[in-house]
């Protein structure tokens, strides 16, 4: 089993046992008294009338997925947010200009800030890197030689840059994604979709009496003299 299958069984399992925790507790601990009127249809608190085959209006459904739209985007956020801060946290790394002024500290905390960055389930260079200098201790960081204390040096810097390059690009990516959502949102303010009531002088074509009063109808001898038109 690969560790990737392991995380996502791990993910399903607590996933289930955290629903079926609720419901049993929810089921032993709330009270159960039925009731006619309980038993109802509940629909935003208004009573049922007549028959459910009606046309509703659509801006009924307009705001409603206007709502998922601009609500379920938040969830995007979160994975962002995870690489951005990981990604900063690798780039601030303060390392020394040479490689003599290097400390096993600075290797330690540059191999879990990687470690972080990278999936656990990713398998490469950068992970193995990672391992090696979370784990590194004192006595191998002093049985290093001039060169290959240098080449450390370098790679740390190397990743301490590529993590710069990733924030950098992380930031772009979430103000491209923001000002996609920007622009949908100010369009549909311009078109009125977020207006719930609106007036009847916007709608076209001819409307009821705004007096209340019914426009009189014409007599029945002036209906046929217009029907039979101008005489000769």
């Amino acid at each position: 089993m690969t560790p990737l299958v392991a995380y996502l069984l791990l993910f399903v399992a607590i996933g289930v046992g955290f629903i079926f925790a609720h419901l049993m507790a929810g089921k032993f601990l709330r009270p159960n008294k039925p009731e006619s009127e309980k038993g109802t249809i509940y629909e935003c608190g208004e009573p049922t009338i007549r028959s459910a085959w009606v046309q509703f209006d659509i801006r009924f459904y307009v705001v409603a997925l206007l709502f998922v739209i601009f609500d379920v985007e938040v969830a995007f956020f979160f994975p962002w947010a995870e690489v951005f801060g990981k990604a900063n946290a690798l780039a601030s790394l303060s390392l020394p200009a040479d490689a003599a002024g290097l400390s096993v500290a600075e290797v330690n905390t540059a191999g879990r800030k990687l470690a972080e960055l990278a999936p656990p389930y990713e398998e490469g260079r950068a992970r193995d890197r990672a391992e090696r200098w979370a784990s590194m201790t004192q006595e191998e960081l002093d049985a290093l030689d001039e060169p290959s204390r240098r080449v450390l040096v370098e790679d740390l810097e190397q990743t301490r840059a590529a993590a710069h390059t990733l924030g950098w690009l992380a930031f772009g990516e979430i103000l491209v994604f923001f000002g996609v959502l920007l622009v949908g949102f100010a369009y549909l303010w311009r078109r009125g979709d977020l207006a719930w009531v609106r007036s009847l002088a916007d709608r076209t074509g001819p409307g009821p009496d705004r007096s209340g009063a019914a426009s009189p109808s014409p007599q029945p001898a002036t209906r046929a003299l217009e029907m039979a038109g101008p005489r000769s």
